[in-house]
């Protein structure tokens, strides 16, 4: 499986950067990097998810961005070679094809299309941030909930994944018993079916109705900015 940011690129920059690339397993929960880190690779997932986690106080912390086979992980910093601002954790097990930052520094100083191409990218995943965070201050649980199964199913390439009510909670930041009583409200309306460790969306279309409007307008954000659908 391609990863499509690297794919959307002009056979020129592609090759700036296949010869540098080397292919990585990531387990769920593995971190890729930490806040306050030096990143050194960029990472673009074949498969998988990866959560971006903004971290709080007493090591608590929340989602506020998911990225699979779209795009790419490790430049969310700022400058290349700069510190991390957030920490980077596998939602769902993959791989991803790696680049030394210092490789991709310099492709993008010799390509502007690659600029571009970086830059609707970290457009598109700065909308997703600023929208993650209205959602969670604004939203009931349950839209929030549907909004983030659709996101991950998005991104994970089959219609069951492996997660456990904590690792839910942990993504939203709510209390897992809380998720438990939502879950069940959903897995009710036959929209989706839980198990032990894992979840199954039944009915996409119908969970695109009980969520929030948010979901909706990333996906918008995304065919404005010519981002490949996941």
């Amino acid at each position: 499986m391609d990863n499509l940011w690297i794919s959307a690129l002009a056979s020129a920059d592609r090759a700036r950067l296949e010869p540098h690339l080397h292919e990585k397993p990531f387990a769920q929960g593995q971190m890729l990097y930490d806040a306050g880190e030096e990143v050194d690779e960029v990472w673009f997932p074949l498969n998988g998810v990866v959560s971006l986690m903004t971290v709080l106080p007493e090591d608590r912390m929340i989602e506020t961005a998911a990225i699979g086979r779209e795009g790419l992980v490790g430049v969310t910093c700022g400058p290349m070679n700069g510190r991390a601002s957030a920490r980077a954790i596998a939602q769902i097990e993959g791989s991803a094809a790696c680049c030394p930052a210092d490789v991709f520094s310099d492709a993008l100083a010799k390509s502007e299309a690659m600029r571009t191409a970086l830059s609707k990218f970290t457009e598109g995943l700065f909308a997703q941030v600023q929208q993650t965070a209205a959602c969670n201050a604004q939203h009931r649980l349950d839209e929030r909930l549907a909004r983030w199964l659709l996101t991950l199913h998005d991104r994970a390439d089959a219609d069951r994944f492996d997660l456990t009510q904590s690792d839910i909670a942990g993504m939203l930041g709510v209390r897992r018993a809380t998720v438990s009583e939502v879950g069940s409200e959903l897995e009710g309306k036959g929209l989706i079916r839980r198990g032990r460790g894992w979840v199954e969306v039944l009915d996409r279309r119908a969970l695109e109705g009980a969520s929030c409007g948010c979901y909706s307008a990333m996906q918008g954000v995304m065919r404005d900015l010519g981002i490949p659908h996941p």
